[in-house]
């Protein structure tokens, strides 16, 4: 068996898998414990990425090139 990734919780008495997974008696496994999100830290991703978005949305102003001053000999962009 391929190693695989699954995620999974702790119900209060075992580790319950959040997905169905066809196990075979005796896998070897390997538990990861991960820390708690805190709503804080959540806040602040949550608000980091609506900030991108709007940054860089589809409605970004496109810039001409004349406007660059150096060009970049190595960008291959179009």
């Amino acid at each position: 068996m391929d190693t695989v990734s699954l995620s999974a919780h702790f119900d209060g008495e075992r580790i319950v898998l959040d997905e169905p997974f066809n196990l075979e008696p005796n896998t070897r496994l390997i538990i990861t414990i991960l820390p708690k999100q805190d709503a804080e830290r959540e806040s602040w991703l949550s608000l980091s990425g609506s900030r991108l978005e709007a940054a860089y949305g589809e409605d970004e102003e496109d810039y001409p090139v004349d406007l660059i001053k150096q060009a970049n000999p190595e960008y291959a962009g179009s």
